[in-house]
């Protein structure tokens, strides 16, 4: 697995993943030019790419305030990559580079109702800290909840041996 910058070639392999219904269920509304605004240019996004193909995207988002040091964390797969521990192995290499930059605190918030996420960061050490309260618009205009999870350093006995194990 590579985290690498993206490029214009990756709108279109990003678009088919956000458009498989297993993504789209929680990645909602993307378009080739969100994309590009979102991923491409934001210069916040790592496209994840396993044996060469583009696989996903991670989104890191340090806050500048020293008093309140975290990053926010979003990420997707396609589901070709599904339950082989690729989302945790991404996570890991982020954050092992995070914590070499001097992070120590990494919050995500997936939605409520997205069991198999909120599993695999709980493998990884994150906690659930609290309920964001009618936090994701759906596509028929309702909201729905987000859980606020945050994994500190000083949790893990073993610094970051918790990655994969």
């Amino acid at each position: 697995m590579t985290l690498r910058p993206p490029t214009d070639a990756d709108a279109v392999p990003l678009l088919a993943i956000l458009s498989e219904p297993e993504v789209s269920t929680w990645w909602v509304g993307y378009t080739i030019e969100r994309i590009t605004t979102e991923i491409i240019r934001s210069g916040d996004a790592l496209v994840i790419e396993i044996e060469g193909r583009c696989s996903g995207a991670i989104f890191l988002y340090p806050n500048a305030d020293p008093e309140y040091a975290h990053v926010v964390i979003h990420l997707f797969l396609g589901a070709d990559w599904y339950r082989q521990r690729y989302g945790a192995e991404a996570l890991t290499i982020a954050i092992s580079h995070l914590v070499s930059l001097g992070q120590h605190r990494f919050t995500l918030d997936p939605n409520v109702n997205n069991a198999p996420a909120i599993r695999s960061y709980e493998r990884l050490g994150f906690r659930q800290v609290g309920v964001l309260r009618e936090y994701q618009l759906r596509p028929d205009g309702s909201r729905e909840d987000g859980l606020l999870m945050d994994l500190v350093l000083s949790d893990i006995p073993d610094g970051l041996d918790w990655r994969l194990g």
